[in-house]
């Protein structure tokens, strides 16, 4: 990466639900309105905003992380092979189910082959 694009996010904010604040029954994560009167979906000023493609990431800089990596979940050594020809444009990132005796060895691979963990310091406490 000699030049590298700046990553712009147009929305970090989550699109909450029409009367999720409303209503304790209707939970927050986003759902098209459907209704024939519906303000939200009708775009009335001052309503919630909807979810459209205008949103969307630059394509070159879409999935990265602020370090200008990608994501990569690993559950085990074998996962962590496919990293080996692509340490400099994705990083490592140990699945939650991983337990802490194979982390170690997981860990170990991705320092020899040079790839970026994430949650390098997850679950590793040094036995008393």
């Amino acid at each position: 990466m000699v030049a590298t694009i700046p990553i712009v996010k147009k929305r970090t904010k989550a699109f909450k639900r029409h009367h999720s604040d409303r209503y304790h029954r209707v939970g927050e994560s986003w759902r098209k309105p459907k209704g024939i009167d519906n303000r939200v979906r009708r775009r009335f000023k001052g309503q919630l905003p909807m979810p459209k493609i205008g949103y969307g990431s630059n394509k070159k800089t879409r999935h990265h992380m602020p370090n200008g990596l990608k994501k990569m979940v690993v559950n085990n050594v074998r996962d962590m092979e496919l990293l080996l020809m692509h340490n400099q444009s994705f990083a490592a990132e140990i699945a939650h189910g991983v337990s802490s005796r194979n982390r170690i060895t997981i860990l170990e691979r991705a320092k020899a082959l040079g790839v970026k963990v994430t949650n390098a310091a997850a679950r590793l406490r040094s036995e008393e």
